[in-house]
């Protein structure tokens, strides 16, 4: 006789989507009261509750790169402050890759909820945080060397903009303004061929929006707690943390059982040659499982390095993406996993090492291998393809400081095939899960023409099933700017599985008039990472990779032929030679 659970199914089913529509609200929130292009349009944040601990609970489908790195960040700022040391009204900001950050323009803003009288039995007692609320927002313009924080050239964090490891941006209830304004403009400027923030207004005015949507997800904790009591609430966010690790445990048996063997591996990489490997060693008596990603390349001169809290992001999201059961992602995805990163890799890579790229590029790729490991689908476009560009800031020659701007977009790509399904075209895939900006906000807001966005024909890999196509999208420039471009799968391409071909490497194309006066204008190559000046009238045309197909391509119209022969049979002939066909196909 199975042992009755120790929760009741349809109360966890509840609580998971209580504290989802928690996160959901969080997020509506933020993009009403926020004004930049980036997270008003672009919807490039994530909201998030954790639990006293700073475990993950819920989420609502946000960013997957976001969800797993923010419990670090909190985790480091329970250690840095210690036992007492937030009070009520304290909110904390953090972007630092030590401090569990993904890359400096992911602003980090935490905030305690401390329990109310209400909700414990003695009124006199000190107040306790019972949970924390988060957010992190992509913030287009924290200083750095280019415009819009996403340097193509960086080869140390102090050339991306702003580093805060721990700053009380509210502290009793009181917003710190003048910190905020030395941490984001005075010390980046400090910075050799640095300038600080070039539109502090608009990123202070989105921070503000963060700390009211943190507000409003306490507010809604609050309720819950007054509805359901402390210890219920609680009880039911630890069972919903292990439903979760029960869910992944499961997964790990039943790969290990359909690929018949506990090893799993597999190695990819990066467009500069660095490898990404891993080995998996499932525990099939337990669900448990090791992932080592020894015989990863060295830490990078570029920035393409990722922290190791970007690494979880990854394998969190994985485990996530291969359980077949309705769960919110937290924790307890991760119960069953240890994690092993070797030191001084770009994986893990050190304090001072550059990484703006790693957060968009690296782990795209981290994830294509855990994925492959699983044999689970065909490799996705592995790209967010950054395009960010600007103006402002201090001048390099004269160091006068200029009011200016910051813009970035990442670009959509194909995804890959799987057993059962073709590659969709044209979507941000895996860690990425943002939207475009719309042509006409983009036009107006920006001196750029969007001349061309559409489907980038024949670029998935084909296959029984066919990896998705990639874009093309094509700006012109109205004034002379300094574009920078940050993406990867422009010499690797995305690998097919089963047989299945590899989709199409992307391409990066600035098109250039020309200052003869003939009229001819060059077509140049830029590469996967350059920042280039464009002059009035240039171009650049992205064409974004395909994703991998999957099977032996040829299989599908086999398939079709004999569907098609089968039905001929049955449509003719007596009863009797239908009867037969049907025997002889084995219907």
């Amino acid at each position: 006789m199975a042992p009755k659970p120790t929760f009741d199914p349809i109360t966890l089913s509840l609580f998971s989507n209580r504290f989802m529509s928690v996160a959901e609200a969080m997020g509506r929130a933020l993009q009403q009261t926020s004004i930049s292009t980036n997270i008003k349009e672009r919807l490039d944040y994530s909201c998030a509750l954790f639990s006293p601990t700073g475990d993950l609970v819920a989420n609502a489908p946000f960013i997957p790169v976001h969800l797993g790195s923010m419990s670090f960040a909190i985790k480091y700022q329970l250690d840095r402050f210690g036992p007492g040391g937030l009070k009520p009204g304290d909110v904390i900001l953090a972007n630092s890759p030590v401090a569990g950050g993904s890359h400096l323009p992911d602003l980090t803003v935490i905030t305690p909820v401390f329990s109310s009288p209400s909700s414990t039995d003695d009124s006199s007692a000190s107040p306790e945080i019972i949970f924390f609320t988060a957010s992190r927002g992509h913030h287009a313009d924290i200083g750095g060397i280019t415009g819009g924080s996403m340097p193509a050239t960086s080869t140390a964090l102090f050339q991306e903009g702003a580093e805060i490891i721990s700053f009380l941006l509210v502290d009793g209830g009181h917003f710190n303004s003048e910190g905020l304004y030395e941490l984001l403009v005075d010390i980046p400027a400090r910075g050799e061929g640095c300038s600080g923030c070039r539109d502090y207004r608009s990123v202070e005015s989105d921070l503000k929006a963060q700390v009211a949507a943190n507000w409003k997800g306490s507010t809604l904790l609050h309720g819950l707690v007054k509805e359901y009591g402390l210890e219920m609430v609680h009880e039911y966010m630890e069972h919903i943390r292990t439903n979760a690790e029960m869910a992944v445990r499961k997964m790990l048996k039943q790969s290990a059982e359909k690929l018949g063997t506990t090893t799993l591996s597999a190695v990819d990489y990066m467009d500069d040659g660095s490898a990404i490997a891993l080995s998996i060693i499932i525990d099939p008596a337990t669900g448990s499982a090791t992932f080592d990603f020894e015989g990863t390349s060295p830490e990078t001169r570029g920035n393409w390095n990722a922290p190791i809290s970007v690494v979880h992001s990854a394998i969190i999201y994985c485990m996530r993406a291969m359980i077949d059961q309705d769960i919110p992602l937290n924790a307890g995805c991760l119960v069953p996993l240890t994690i092993n990163i070797p030191q001084d890799t770009l994986l893990s890579p050190s304090p001072e090492a550059a990484v703006c790229a790693g957060n968009v590029l690296t782990s795209q790729r981290i994830t294509d291998v855990c994925l492959k490991a699983f044999n689970a689908c065909a490799a996705s476009q592995g790209c967010c393809n950054n395009l960010s560009f600007g103006s402002g800031g201090k001048d390099a020659v004269t160091g006068e400081v200029k009011k200016g701007w910051g813009y970035y977009e990442t670009i959509a790509g194909g995804s890959g095939a799987g057993p059962s399904w073709d590659g969709a075209s044209g979507v941000h895939v895996h860690m990425t899960n943002t939207r475009i900006t719309d042509p006409e906000i983009l036009e107006r807001r920006y001196p750029v023409i969007l001349r061309q966005f559409g489907y980038r024909p024949h670029s998935g890999g084909l296959g029984h099933h066919t990896g998705g196509n990639g874009v093309i999208r094509e700006l012109e420039f109205l004034q002379p700017i300094e574009v920078s471009m940050l993406s990867e799968r422009r010499v690797h391409a995305p690998y097919g599985a089963e047989g299945g071909e590899p989709g199409s490497t992307g391409l990066n194309i600035q098109v250039k008039q020309d200052s003869t006066g003939t009229g001819k204008e060059r077509r140049i190559n830029i590469g996967g990472k350059a920042t280039v000046k464009f002059g009035t009238g240039d171009r650049l045309v992205i064409h974004t990779p395909g994703g991998g197909g999957w099977g032996e391509p040829g299989s599908r119209r086999k398939e079709i032929e004999v569907v098609k022969e089968r039905i001929q049979w049955e449509a003719r002939g007596s009863l009797a030679e239908r009867a037969s066909a049907q025997a002889a196909f084995g219907a």
